[in-house]
């Protein structure tokens, strides 16, 4: 469970439903990120509230009677936010503001307040604040009840607007300023990844806080920002790297989630072609958490969808250091941890014999690291190899820590 801290956090509840599409388990796993997420974005929960439903109710989310409840409970222990695991729509939003007269978040919501918050470079913010106004944009609602017309004037007679057919028209114009200012941003990255020539890119991807700065910090030995949160990176960021005598360029995204934003996949768009233009995918999986395999699955879906899936690529099971199970045999009283499995047991499982290549090891301890940089070399010369055929015999690998070298290019 996680650590709560309440100093300067808002207190919140996370609600959430059992669907024909979603029993309690996956329900579990959805809700423990979403307090993840909660956490992340600088809140404290203090309940879980969850119903049994065919389907979510198409006025506010839950029934009527949980509504009711949850209703009780934020005013009796004076809770501020309720967060909801799905995206709600527009007409849920509002009846459940009415309805229960607190802040209503929902997993989109909550989403792009997080990548607000972690937005530093000028591209992030504009891609973020494009999303949040696309989020907005449907689910605008009469704030303001002291104007119901906009005052006329000379050359201002007639019925006028109201105030929220002003407020849709200011940002569908601010929609289009980012877009357009987007636009020439791409055109400016599309450049930059023509100009880096022909040198075989390979780019960092999987699901959130799976560790690919930390990785990205291990191999190109830099300082990119990496933090036991989810989104910590949004920013894209490249470096030079040399392993073996061989150079490549190595470039950290952002993470992907279950999910995702359709607003965030549109904003993010020059940061998915990093993916969709790189000869290698380095596909990063947290394997001691315990619903990896469905963040690899979502990983793979995203991947589809931007048609990068069928680009060579390397499995890279991180953070075997912090893999724990529980033991079977009651008679076994050793503790279940990382010692307890050798890298041998780890290529015997299932996760090695899939069609690309994999490696098992700690980007916080590098463990198994001379093993993935040898993966990663072969693989990243088979591509020069079949770009410049008569140059293999320049590079020759051999395992130095010295022989990486880096350089920044964001």
């Amino acid at each position: 469970m996680l650590e709560k801290k309440t100093h300067n956090y808002e207190r919140a509840v996370l609600v959430g439903v059992v669907t024909q599409n979603q029993d309690a388990d996956k329900l579990q796993e959805y809700m423990d990120e979403l307090e993840f997420l909660a956490l992340t974005a600088g809140a404290t929960v203090d309940r879980r509230f969850t119903q049994n439903l065919t389907q979510p109710d198409s006025k506010t989310f839950v029934g009527s009677g949980k509504a009711q409840e949850i209703k009780e409970y934020v005013k009796e222990n004076e809770i501020g936010t309720i967060i909801f695991d799905d995206e709600l729509s527009p007409s849920q939003l509002k009846n459940l503001e009415k309805e229960i007269e607190v802040k209503i978040l929902d997993r989109t919501n909550l989403i792009l307040d997080i990548f607000a918050q972690r937005a530093q470079t000028s591209y992030a913010r504009t891609q973020v604040e494009l999303a949040q106004y696309q989020y907005l944009l449907p689910r605008l609602s009469k704030m303001w009840s002291h104007l119901d017309k906009q005052k006329g004037g000379i050359g201002m007679r007639g019925p006028g607007e109201t105030e929220i057919e002003t407020d849709r028209r200011i940002i569908r114009d601010r929609i289009s300023l980012l877009k357009d200012k987007l636009k020439v941003i791409d055109k400016q990255m599309a450049t930059q990844r023509n100009n880096r020539g022909k040198v075989v890119r390979a780019a960092l991807v999987g699901y959130t806080n799976v560790g690919k700065s930390t990785l990205m910090n291990a191999i190109s030995k830099s300082d990119v920002f990496a933090e036991n949160k989810l989104f910590a990176t949004l920013d894209t960021t490249v470096r030079k790297v040399v392993i073996g005598n061989l150079p490549f360029l190595l470039t950290d995204t952002v993470g992907f989630i279950r999910k995702l934003p359709t607003q965030l996949v549109e904003s993010f768009k020059s940061t998915l072609d990093e993916v969709r233009e790189a000869d290698l995918l380095i596909h990063v999986v947290d394997i001691s958490h315990e619903s990896f395999e469905d963040h690899i699955e979502s990983v793979n879906q995203i991947l589809m969808e931007i048609n990068a899936h069928q680009k060579p690529m390397i499995m890279v099971f991180n953070k075997i250091d912090d893999f724990s199970y529980e033991k079977k045999d009651e008679d076994d009283l050793t503790p279940g941890s990382s010692k307890n499995v050798s890298l041998e047991e780890w290529k015997r499982t299932w996760m090695n014999k899939s069609k690309h290549p994999a490696v098992f090891i700690s980007a916080l301890t590098k463990e198994n690291f001379p093993e993935m940089k040898r993966l990663i070399y072969d693989e990243v010369m088979k591509i020069h190899i079949s770009r410049f055929p008569y140059n293999d015999f320049l590079f020759e690998y051999f395992d130095n820590d010295e022989d990486e070298t880096s350089e920044k290019e964001d």
